[in-house]
This record gives C-alpha cells, sequence and structure tokens, in this order.
C-alpha cells in the first residue's frame, strides 16, 4: 500500500465520527391524530381534502383551505411544554390556535361524529411518527352547546383518561379509558404531550350518546349512525404527495414560528403537488409515497439519535437510520475525495 493510500485510510478513520455526529444531530419528530373515536380534521381528511361529504367540513375547507385536511397529523405547538391551556385561548382549541387549522374551530352541531358509550372504552390515537409521552383526555361538561366556540370552561377540568407511553399496535396508540356518562352530542379533546420534546399534539373528535347513554343509535349531524370515518392507510398513502408535514423539522430542536402563541410551525405554500379534484391522488403519487413522506404510516418510530449517541425516548423502533446513513456516507464520500486531491496534488508538487 502506497503512503498515499495510507494517508487516505487513517483520514477516513478519523471521518467516521463525523459521519456518525451528522447522524446523532438529527431532530426526532412526532405527529399523529386520534382514529378512535375520529377526530374532526382526520374525518374531513378521509370524506376528501378537495370535496368532503358533510356541510362541516365542506365549510372547514372554505374557511381555512383543503391543504389543512392533507396536513392532517400536525395540529401542533412545537414548544407548548406543558403550557396547552396558557397558549391556547379559548374558541381555538381544534386548531391548537393556528390559522392554518381555523376551519376546525367552526362552531356547529353537525360536525361528522362516531357514537360513543358511558364505561370503558378502548382509544385509538394513530401516529405516524410515534414517541413516548403522555396522553389526556378531556370530556365536555353536561349542557355543552356545539353551535358555541369551544371553550376550556366548557371541558371537565381533570381528563378523564390518562396514560403515559402506551402500547403501539399496527401504528396506533391503543389505551383504555372510562367514559363519563353523558347524552347527546359531546367532544372529546385530546393533548398529547411529548416527554422528549416541548412539542404537544391536540385533537377534537365529535361524539354522539345514545338516549340511554351507550352510545347506541347514536349519529351524526347528517343522521348517519357512526357518521365519522377514519382516513385508511391507502388514503394516508394517497394524500402523502400532497402533505406539507416536515418529519425532519420538527422534535427537540424545532426551528418553526411557535412562539407560545399557539401558531405552530407552518410550511410554505406551494411546496405539495397540485390536488385533484375528487380529492384522490393517482396510482403513481400513491407509488412514490414513501415512509419519508409527511403522512406516511411510520409504525416504526421514525426517531433519530440526539447528539451524544443516547437515543431519545420512543416506542418503536428507528426507521430514520436509512437516510441518516445515507447522509453520513455523503460525508465520508466527500472527505475521501478531498483527501485524495489534496495528497495527489502535494504528489505531483513533489515530483515537479
Amino acid at each position: 500500500m502506497t503512503a498515499r493510500r495510507k494517508a487516505t485510510g487513517i483520514a477516513l478513520t478519523g471521518l467516521a465520527p463525523l459521519a456518525l455526529t451528522v447522524l446523532s444531530a438529527a431532530p426526532a419528530v412526532a405527529h399523529g391524530s386520534m382514529a378512535d373515536p375520529v377526530s374532526r380534521v382526520s374525518a374531513c381528511f378521509a370524506e376528501g381534502p378537495e370535496s368532503p361529504r358533510s356541510a362541516a367540513c365542506k365549510a372547514a375547507v372554505q374557511a381555512g383551505g383543503p391543504q389543512a385536511l392533507y396536513d392532517w397529523n400536525e395540529v401542533n405547538i412545537p414548544d407548548a411544554g406543558g403550557r396547552s391551556k396558557e397558549i391556547i385561548p379559548d374558541g381555538k382549541l381544534c386548531s391548537a390556535g393556528r390559522d392554518k387549522y381555523k376551519g376546525l374551530d367552526l362552531p356547529r352541531a353537525d360536525w361528522p361524529a362516531s357514537p360513543l358509550a358511558a364505561g370503558t372504552h378502548t382509544f385509538r390515537y394513530k401516529a405516524t411518527a410515534p414517541h413516548k409521552g403522555t396522553f389526556q383526555l378531556y370530556l365536555t361538561k353536561e349542557g355543552y352547546d356545539p353551535a358555541k366556540p369551544l371553550t376550556w370552561a366548557d371541558l371537565e377540568s381533570t381528563p378523564f383518561a390518562e396514560v403515559t407511553n402506551p402500547e403501539l399496535k399496527n401504528g396506533d396508540y391503543v389505551f383504555d379509558g372510562k367514559v363519563p356518562a353523558r347524552k347527546g352530542r359531546h367532544l372529546v379533546f385530546s393533548v398529547w404531550q411529548r416527554s422528549d420534546s416541548p412539542e404537544a399534539f391536540y385533537t377534537c373528535s365529535d361524539v354522539v350518546f345514545g338516549k340511554d347513554g351507550s352510545g347506541k343509535g347514536g349519529k351524526d349531524g347528517a343522521g348517519r349512525a357512526g357518521g365519522a370515518q377514519a382516513p385508511t392507510d391507502t388514503q394516508i398513502a394517497a394524500g402523502a404527495g400532497h402533505s406539507t408535514v416536515d418529519h425532519h423539522g420538527h422534535g427537540g430542536t424545532d426551528t418553526g414560528t411557535g412562539t407560545g402563541t399557539g401558531t405552530g410551525q407552518e410550511h410554505p405554500a406551494g411546496v405539495h403537488k397540485m390536488p385533484h379534484d375528487d380529492g384522490t391522488d393517482t396510482a403513481t403519487d400513491a407509488a412514490t409515497a414513501t415512509a419519508t413522506d409527511g403522512n406516511a404510516p411510520r409504525t416504526d418510530g421514525g426517531g433519530a439519535r440526539p447528539a451524544g449517541g443516547q437515543r431519545l425516548a420512543e416506542t418503536g423502533g428507528d426507521s430514520s437510520a436509512t437516510p441518516l446513513a445515507l447522509g453520513g456516507s455523503a460525508v465520508l464520500a466527500a472527505g475521501a475525495a478531498f483527501l485524495f486531491t489534496a495528497n495527489h496534488r502535494r504528489a505531483v508538487r513533489r515530483r515537479g
């Protein structure tokens, strides 16, 4: 082996820690929305962001545009840090105070709803990028009027269900909670506060209790039993090409515009592909949706190792190693090219 090759090999060995540092520096992320009972944004996304069926979802699109539905799993505040009640104003709970999702705050009694029974219920929360954290579920008080803006005073002061690090099954966080007795239309408000970041996620799920409190016979505003439907994995994959959610721009090192005012991180307009009139995507778009797309299902984690090598608290595995490894390889390749060129120039000067 020539001296030049030896030098290059030694230099590449020295670059390995640099590559590992690059791998560990990427922020971890978490996104998701309630699937049972279905959140407003998820139900409207399932109906079709461009031309939803229900009057309420149509009004939401008219107020905020279809992009809010394509970005159904990002109703968040990056720097909430457990201060949800302080930074989300009354009347804007369902949007988390973000203008992008303002259509979700519309006060009306015809939002697609899910039947709900008093007693133990198994809740499901779709996690497109899961991480450890605590879920708190609040139910509206007796006398709740859905035709008025939702306020913190409309919710019970304490959550009826609270769980930390629930089990992840097939891409959903699954946990049980004991639902209080109610009659008629109500709302379940959820807060998912991450433990590895100040970021928090929020959902509003419209529910209907039957006359006997069993949830039987519950109907949505259009008279359909169980009118709210969660999006399927196929719908999620088909809509991923239109999403502006950036899984690599959030987490503990979020640099968005959220400043404690509930604005969250907005994404630049015009970065998504042109949507189709029927709210669906083509087979080509669906085929190109990968696990790194904003709304593609990520049942395996999606977190990254922070600086120092210690994995952030998370549930599930880590699928981000592939793109990060590619980034590390690029660093190694660039370093090798630089050293090869430098050694070559020194050799030429010696010969000259």
